[in-house]
């Protein structure tokens, strides 16, 4: 009778372990094929990206300007111009076409990001917030800047929200992965 309330015993606890372990990989989401195509893309203005534009002999058009919460920058003469989702030729293409419209012939413009917006890191790191991107970045550049991992952080992969095509999407990537602006990026805790 000892001997089945020990083995009935040992089972139950097997069985709880395996039901933690089944709980805690529920929330896996490998990233979908979008992720990797999203990091060879044309970079996409949105809210939070600043802005040089430079209209060739026109020092009082040439400015920095900041893509508001709307998505617009608001330019001298033509007023608010629409920015979220944009790559930088289609806006200098936009804005030079507005320009064109009554200002000025032959509207030479050029843009460049002057900063680009926000990544944020949360979860086991050394300090979670709001930190710069910096083109070029990698997922372990930018743990590294939020303090380094916890002592308890799972330091293989990694849960990253990223807005593609105007959906935000949650997939599990590897920490050598490239960071987007924007990107929130989730370091979990180790399961052992």
């Amino acid at each position: 009778m000892a001997f089945a309330q020990i083995t009935r015993g040992v089972a139950i606890a097997m069985g709880t372990l395996a039901t933690v372990v089944m709980a805690g990989c529920s929330g896996y989401h490998p990233a979908p094929k979008a992720f990797q195509e999203a990091t060879i893309q044309p970079y996409r203005l949105d809210s939070g990206d600043r802005l040089r534009v430079t209209v060739f002999e026109q020092p009082n058009l040439s400015n920095t300007y900041l893509v508001d919460q709307a998505g617009y920058i608001a330019f001298p003469l033509v007023g608010a111009v629409p920015a979220r989702g944009k790559t930088i030729q289609e806006m200098e293409s936009i804005i030079a076409g507005k320009l064109r419209q009554g200002y000025l012939r032959d509207p030479d413009v050029s843009i460049e990001v002057a900063n680009y917006r926000s990544i944020y890191i949360m979860g086991e790191v050394g300090q979670a917030g709001q930190y710069s991107y910096v083109a070029g970045m990698t997922i372990q550049n930018a743990i590294a800047v939020a303090g380094g991992f916890s002592p308890r952080a799972n330091q293989t992969n990694v849960d990253v929200t990223r807005k593609i095509n105007g959906r935000i999407i949650t997939g599990r990537v590897s920490i050598s992965d490239p960071v987007l602006a924007g990107d929130t990026i989730y370091v979990r805790e180790r399961l052992f």
